[in-house]
């Protein structure tokens, strides 16, 4: 088995669901980091889930992330495992509001 560390950058993610990363066949992931950053001028609300058989199960829902601000939802201790065909999904409650950086373990 081969582990690979890597990140996924979404930019001004907004009011449609952004699909950070979708898990390949004989796969599996780690998600060791993600992490809202707002760039707007206002506060904004942020959600991030995962698409397992067609059903959304939520990370977080509706949480403020304040002007300047930054939510770390996954980290330190906590981590989420994803496997084959999961999909992680983030979205925001404004048009082009905040920046998401994921970092994840893919072990093959």
């Amino acid at each position: 088995m081969a582990n690979n560390f890597t990140r996924y950058l979404n930019k001004n993610v907004g009011t449609s669901a952004a699909t950070v990363v979708t898990v390949g066949a004989s796969t599996q992931t780690t998600v060791i980091g993600l992490s809202f950053a707002n760039t707007t001028t206002s506060p904004i609300t942020v959600s991030a889930y995962i698409t397992a058989s067609a059903v959304d199960y939520y990370l977080i829902k509706d949480a403020t992330v304040p002007v300047g601000g930054t939510l770390v939802v996954v980290g330190g201790d906590q981590k989420t495992v994803l496997v084959t065909s999961d999909a992680l999904k983030v979205v925001s409650s404004a048009a082009s509001s905040c920046d998401v950086v994921t970092s994840v373990l893919n072990i093959t």
